[in-house]
Formats: structure tokens, C-alpha cells, sequence
């Protein structure tokens, strides 16, 4: 069929109905869907996203998140109390998983003075092997410089006791806001000082998660200081080797990058402010301890120097994706293989801070395998 001039007319006339119609559509689309907008000093504004938990996550992982996520702690009511009362609070919000682990991981716990620091020293409940009587790790706990020598400290040494069958002695150092730096680095000193005359220093493995991760990395430093040898091998946990978490993530020698940004609103936080120099607000006493310190002094944020980093062991970090700390462990173990350190980063995809606190996840026990093959493999050799 032929279609005279007025029939292509209309043909024409309809398609560009239907073309003026599509753009339109399209273009209201546009209006009603945030857009992503950076910005001239290139920080990304983002809208609303929906981010469903990692496909990578065990069922176990995704079930604790969304159980922790229904009831989460309130930390702006824990943060107009008084710290005693804080540190009552955080011992009660551990106590079921220090429970678990006690199950899983039968150990013997003796509390004993070193060097007149405060210690406990957790062993297996059937006694250390022959093949590791030679050897001990140091457990520097975390808790913020301010917390986390009660529960979270057994919390981080019974499993590990437990699965590898090590003597590990977990260090009660001095926080604030009764102490300021360098107290930590002090005590931590005292106690390897006083191992030293029983262990060799390559057989000594010193480990922390969180603030205590990062004070492994501190006690490195001032190992230095006071001409110490260094240990077999560290393990810089849900940290990194800067001494800051609480400030804004472009000071120097703070906890920075992507994940102090993208982790808060992943794990139900608020967001962190934006801009150069956004940071949480902190009550003062739970962020005295490095009050009157220079965050950027080596001693505190020993990433900052690669010639103290050049006389670091074998180090080990872990962190999640998920996890305020992960950007800062990223740039530890950068730096650390930049001033020629081997430096192992293994990272859980949907974990968050410190996630092997619950023992019985699938990946915290990858994470406790992890730790003990480490030190397993680089205990006992002469440290360069």
C-alpha cells in the first residue's frame, strides 16, 4: 500500500509525539533521581544509597549484623557517663561473646605484677606445647586508651591461647584520662624489658586490635627509643600505625581515607562529617590519653616515618571492609612494604571493626587461624 503525502505527514507528526514524549519521560526521570556530584575540591557528594551485606559474608556474619543492627548500643548516652561507669557498660556488652570463647577455648588464667605492671598471663587449659614453651605473644588490649582491660582483654587472648596453644600475656597499661602518652609505651616496655630475660626477642610476638593495635605499632617505635631489640612479630589489628582515631581524617598521623567516611552509615553509625576537617565530637576524657600529644611524632604515629618502619618485624594486619580502620591499615601495610617491611593485610568483605570479637563467626575463626599460623611462621627467627 502506497501512502500519499498527507499519510507520511502523520506518520512523521506521530513519531515525533512519541520521540518529545520518551525525552520528556526521560528527563523527569533525571530530575527525580539524585544525582552524584563532585564537586571542585573533589569530594563526592553521594545520594542515598542502598547497600544490601556482602554476597561474601557466612550466613552466620550477615544474621549477628542484622541482629546488632536491630539493637544497637547507644553511644551518645554511654558518653555522658563518668568512665568508671563506661567501662562497667563495655565489660557487660562483651560478656556474652568472653563466655563463648571461654567454651570454645579452654584456657587457665593467672593475674601476676611484671615489671610492677598489671598482667595476666592465659594459657591452655591443657598446658602450652614443647615445641611453643619457648616462645610468647604480648597482648596489648584495646578499648580507645580508655577502656578494654577487662573483658576485651581476655577477649583477644583466649582464642588465641586456646587455637594455638601459646603463653599470651596481655598487658594492663595505663589510659586515660588518669594517664597521657607515653604511659602505654611505658609499661608495654616494662613487660617486654622483663621477657627479655627469659625469651629471646625473636621469639616474642606482640598483637592488638584497635587502639591496641595501634599501640603495638607505638611500642615498636619506642622499643627504638630505648634501644630495644625488636620482637619476632607483630600484629596491627582493626588498626593502623597512626595514633589518632578520633580526629579529622586529613590531620596527619589520624586514622584517614575512604573508610572513615563510607564505614560509619555501613554499620548504622551517623556519617562523619564532610570536609577537610570533619570529625566526631568525643567527650574529653575518652580522648585525654594523646591529648598533649604530637600525632605527628613517630613515637605516635610511627607510619609517618619510614626510617622507623625500616626496623619493624614481619607485621600482620587485619581489618574488614566495613570497618572504620580499614583505610588506615591499607596505608600501614603501604608504607610498611614501601620501607622494605613484609607486611601481611588480609581483609573480611562486609566485616566490621574488630568482627572476630564474635568467636563463633566462620570468619573470625579464618581470623584466629589466620594470627596463629603467622606467628607460627615467623617466631624463632633472627629479626634483621
Amino acid at each position: 500500500m502506497k501512502l500519499g503525502g498527507y499519510g507520511m505527514k502523520l506518520i512523521r507528526r506521530a513519531l515525533l509525539i512519541l520521540v518529545t514524549l520518551a525525552g520528556a519521560a526521560i528527563a523527569a526521570d533525571a530530575q527525580q533521581e539524585p544525582q552524584v556530584h563532585i564537586d571542585k575540591s573533589g569530594t563526592a557528594h553521594l545520594p542515598a544509597l542502598d547497600v544490601p551485606l556482602s554476597s561474601y559474608m557466612s550466613e552466620q556474619a550477615k544474621e549477628a549484623f542484622i541482629k546488632a543492627a536491630l539493637q544497637p548500643l547507644d553511644a551518645e548516652a554511654w558518653g555522658k557517663q563518668p568512665i568508671s561507669k563506661v567501662r562497667v557498660l563495655y565489660d557487660g556488652a562483651l560478656q556474652k561473646f568472653l563466655d563463648r570463647a571461654s567454651v570454645l577455648y579452654p584456657v587457665r588464667i593467672e593475674e601476676r605484677k611484671v615489671a610492677g605492671v598489671s598482667t595476666r598471663t592465659i594459657t591452655p587449659k591443657d598446658g602450652v606445647p614443647l615445641d611453643h614453651r619457648a616462645r610468647v605473644l604480648l597482648n596489648l588490649h584495646g578499648g580507645g586508651f580508655f577502656m578494654g582491660e577487662g573483658n576485651e582483654a581476655l577477649l583477644e587472648s583466649i582464642p588465641i591461647a586456646g587455637l594455638g596453644k601459646y603463653k599470651v600475656i596481655t598487658v594492663n597499661y595505663r589510659e586515660g584520662p588518669e594517664y597521657r602518652f607515653p604511659a602505654a609505651s611505658e609499661d608495654v616496655a616494662s613487660v617486654y624489658r622483663e621477657l627479655l630475660k627469659e625469651y629471646k626477642s625473636s621469639d616474642i610476638g606482640i598483637y592488638g586490635c584497635s587502639a591496641g593495635g595501634t599501640l603495638s605499632a607505638m611500642a615498636i617505635a619506642w622499643f627504638q627509643r630505648e634501644g630495644l631489640p625488636a620482637p619476632g612479630a607483630i600484629g596491627i589489628f582493626g588498626a593502623g600505625a597512626f595514633g589518632s582515631f578520633y580526629g579529622a581524617p586529613a590531620t596527619p598521623g589520624t586514622w584517614g581515607g575512604d573508610s572513615r567516611f563510607t564505614a560509619p552509615p555501613l554499620v548504622g553509625d551517623k556519617p562523619l562529617p564532610p570536609g577537610p576537617n570533619g570529625a566526631p565530637s568525643i567527650p574529653a576524657d575518652m580522648s585525654a590519653y594523646l591529648s598533649n600529644a604530637n600525632l605527628a611524632d613517630p613515637l605516635v604515629s610511627p607510619a609517618l616515618s619510614p626510617t622507623v618502619l625500616a626496623k619493624f618485624p614481619t607485621t600482620l594486619l587485619i581489618t574488614g571492609t566495613r570497618a572504620y580502620d580499614m583505610s588506615a591499615a591499607i596505608q600501614t601495610q603501604r608504607e610498611l612494604t614501601n620501607a622494605g617491611v613484609a607486611a601481611d593485610l588480609h581483609l573480611w568483605d562486609g566485616m566490621g571493626h574488630c568482627f572476630f570479637f564474635d568467636v563463633d563467626l566462620p570468619e573470625s575463626q579464618e581470623a584466629f587461624s589466620v594470627i596463629t599460623k603467622f606467628f607460627n611462621t615467623h617466631l624463632g627467627h633472627p629479626v634483621k
